[in-house]
């Protein structure tokens, strides 16, 4: 089966978020994945890419993935889908949150879906199985394109460590138990995006990450 889909990485915010920007190649529709800030780059990379935005998909509710979300919903006139309704809270205190971390200022927002694990999300003719993967937030999900074997992971997993759980819901086992459990079984061919850092593959990780490893759990 054909992918039929590109991808871009789009580093955004003093963060160096990983914003994801998707083309449906059959349809020309574009699907942006946590845009947390600078616009003008996503807008490039749309633009560089040859795509329409037709939806906004957010893997959960911190300011450096989200914060842009409610813009760009006004400006293209498409819906936010995503995350999981347990990071509503998170959504709710974005302005607070920017404030406090000398970010950019944003209004909360209501996404227009909430998202459930098991659910899938498409744009074009593309879609994207929808894992929900709490520990670093409550409502995390992931998004997997099987035919490309690619996964948008957030800050669930990074190459060589995992997300924080030290934040407001947070938990470590919940965080190790969503990774085990939920990305593993895709497979470890499968190539993901992390929120922040490079590309790594789901077997590198059982293999080298001191956190996650095999080894570790047996």
């Amino acid at each position: 089966m054909e992918e039929k889909m590109k991808c871009a990485m789009v580093p955004v915010t003093a963060y160096q978020q990983n914003c994801s920007v998707l083309l449906c190649e059959e349809t020309g529709q574009a699907a942006v994945v946590d845009p947390g800030g600078d616009i003008d780059r996503i807008e490039a990379a749309l633009e560089q890419l040859g795509g329409k935005l037709s939806v906004i998909l957010l893997t959960h509710g911190h300011m450096d993935h989200c914060a842009a979300a409610d813009t760009l919903r006004q400006k293209y006139g498409v819906q936010i889908i995503g995350p999981h309704k347990d990071d509503a809270f998170w959504i709710d205190k974005l302005p607070e949150w920017c404030q406090m971390s000398g970010f950019p200022h944003a209004e909360a927002f209501t996404p227009d879906r909430w998202l459930d694990d098991g659910e899938s999300v498409s744009f074009g003719n593309q879609q994207l199985a929808v894992s929900h993967c709490p520990g670093h937030t409550p409502g995390h999900v992931v998004f997997f394109h099987e035919p490309s074997k690619l996964a948008i992971v957030g800050d669930v997993l990074f190459q060589g460590s995992i997300g924080r759980t030290d934040f407001p819901r947070g938990d470590y086992d919940t965080l190790i138990t969503s990774i085990r459990e939920k990305l593993w079984p895709l497979g470890d061919d499968v190539t993901f995006i992390p929120g922040h850092g490079p590309t790594s593959t789901f077997g590198e990780e059982r293999q080298t990450n001191p956190f996650v490893a095999d080894s570790r759990y047996g």
